[in-house]
């Protein structure tokens, strides 16, 4: 018997002991601060002034934040829930009601994926680099650790605070490795994202001072509380107005040609890749789940922006004979499919619009990556000032064929997948009036036809237009290289899994996806009921909505 207790005492103390030895890594902190923290040892790398030392160690910073949060996605992350995981929580600043809280669930998952995966190429595609190279990557890898932050973390407070930190670097890398009119793209670009996020931090200090008790900014303590609809409405204007630059919605958009016009192209996949898609993400994040019933109004008009995006961007690019401005503008009339997707009331719209997200982040990337590297060998970004060069870069134009493909939707790529989901999921989405969604898709379906126009066109002039005898005699053109091959190839494989095997990147997010959807009808039906027993006369319901069908949008 006294052995018996002796056994049992040992194996209780043994358990105590294995619970206090558990630790659960800090996956989503360590890819915030990791990248942070080695941006800060750079300027202490030995290095003679080409960057050659300090490029290596920028490179390895990146592929282990890239490892750690696909680390992350495999051990921690389960597709199935629809909450959040990998929940990290700190008391930073209780007396203002700051912390450090981070987590991700399926709006969140996918794109800190696509933040480190494109970072690394980004720095990659650095290489050539021999400007000030210690600064320049310091930079890269402060914005790494930021934008990260910007998905992951699960403060409104805390969630400004990232997305300001990435602001400065942007300005740095336009202003000090701009092209010539670099000074005027950096104060453009600063004054349009650092103006708009003023609506930012007045609608978190709002949200988060609203009701009794003390502040609490945390996004689960959001989510409970019962914003009046005015109230609602007013956050919901500022912030579409703040995130409505970032993603971006015309007429809000003119900062970003001039970006883009400007930037190397590192920098060009980094804006392309991961800034236009924070706008989207913040979207749905604060938006469509914490303003539910606001966004069942304003709904419509996301709709009608995103038209207006694919139609007049695409036509804008049409007309453009700048390289540079010309895919900048295809950006922003592809980014019009997400809006699209996210004032549609049904999962496979929604759904859509987040594989869009991703989609045209690995393509925005590819085709800005292929400019700077064309730009190297012709020294020029006019497109009357190509021509004839296909002969000698063979590879080159094969590289630029399938990545305009891609962009233009080509069955089989992942821009095919996820434009033909936020047209089926509109079409078929009855919370909308029937003339309604067939004037949209309608409309919507130009922007389809203008892109292979302006895209095969671009081609055709670069490659096989009249051939310019000065640039092919005068200028040394070298086909593409094994460095720019192995990163088109790097983007070209998740291009064309997703286009094959869609579900690839639509599993991890789906169940919020279904979670965030149902939210928002039940806000529709809300404001159905109310508008039903208003007086006569006063109708809340947005006129573009379908009240006899929102019950059927419920079951």
């Amino acid at each position: 018997m006294t052995e018996l207790v002796a056994s049992s005492a040992l194996e209780a103390n043994s358990l105590l002991l294995s619970d206090q030895l558990t630790f659960e890594f800090p996956w989503l902190s360590f890819s915030i601060l990791f990248p942070i923290i080695g941006a800060l040892l750079v300027p202490f790398i030995p290095d003679q002034g080409e960057g050659k030392q300090v490029r290596w160690f920028a490179l390895g910073i990146a592929l282990i934040t890239f490892l750690v949060t696909v680390g992350a996605y495999l051990t921690g992350y389960d597709p199935l829930q629809e909450g959040l995981q990998l929940e990290e929580s700190l008391n930073w600043l209780p007396n203002l009601g700051l912390k450090w809280a981070v987590g991700v669930d399926g709006l969140s998952m996918p794109l800190v994926l696509l933040t480190s995966f494109i970072t690394a190429l980004a720095v990659l595609a650095a290489w050539p680099v021999t400007f000030k190279p210690k600064l320049f990557y310091f930079l890269i890898l402060a914005m790494d650790g930021g934008q990260i932050a910007v998905f992951a973390v699960q403060d409104m407070l805390l969630f400004f605070l990232a997305w300001e930190l990435e602001l400065l670097p942007v300005y740095l890398l336009l202003a000090i490795w701009g092209g010539k009119k670099r000074q005027y793209a950096a104060t453009k670009f600063i004054i349009y994202t650092a103006g708009s996020s003023l609506f930012i931090l007045l609608a978190a200090l709002a949200m988060g001072f609203f009701g009794e008790g003390p502040p609490n900014f945390e996004y689960s303590h959001l989510a409970e509380q019962a914003f009046g609809g005015g109230f609602q409405l007013v956050c919901y204007a500022g912030l579409l107005i703040a995130f409505g630059v970032k993603l971006p919605i015309v007429p809000l958009h003119t900062w970003l040609p001039d970006a883009h016009g400007e930037a190397t192209a590192p920098v060009h996949m980094l804006l392309a890749g991961i800034l236009l898609k924070m706008g989207g993400y913040a979207l749905l994040r604060f938006n469509a789940q914490l303003l539910p019933v606001a966004h069942a109004q304003f709904a419509p008009l996301l709709i009608v922006l995103g038209v207006v995006n694919i139609i007049y961007a695409a036509l804008t690019s049409f007309a453009q004979r700048n390289l540079k401005r010309k895919i900048a503008y295809s950006s922003i009339s592809h980014m019009g499919f997400v809006l699209i997707g996210i004032g549609s009331f049904s999962s496979l719209g929604t759904s859509g619009a987040m594989l869009q997200m991703v989609s045209h982040g690995l393509i925005g990337a590819s085709l800005f990556f292929l400019v700077g590297a064309t730009y190297d060998r012709t020294h020029t970004l006019q497109l009357e000032e190509m021509g004839g060069v296909g002969q000698k870069m063979r590879i080159m134009f094969a590289l630029w064929t399938v990545c305009a493909l891609a962009s233009l939707a080509l069955p089989g790529m992942s821009g095919f997948v996820s434009e033909l989901m936020v047209f089926a999921g509109l079409v078929t989405d009855e919370a909308y009036t029937l003339t309604f969604r067939i004037v949209i898709a309608s409309l919507a379906a130009i922007g389809v036809i203008l892109t292979p126009i302006y895209l095969l066109s671009m081609l055709r002039e670069i490659f096989f237009g009249k051939e310019n005898t000065k640039l092919v005699s005068s200028t040394k053109l070298i086909d593409a290289e094994p460095r720019e091959i192995y990163i088109i190839s790097c983007l070209l494989v998740p291009i064309i899994g997703i286009g094959l095997y869609p579900r690839i990147v639509t599993e991890s997010y789906n169940s919020t996806i279904e979670a965030l959807v149902t939210k928002d009808v039940s806000a529709m039906e809300s404001i159905n009921r109310v508008s039903s027993k208003s007086p006569k006369g006063i109708k809340l319901t947005p006129a573009l909505l379908n009240p006899p069908s929102l019950k059927k949008l419920s079951e």
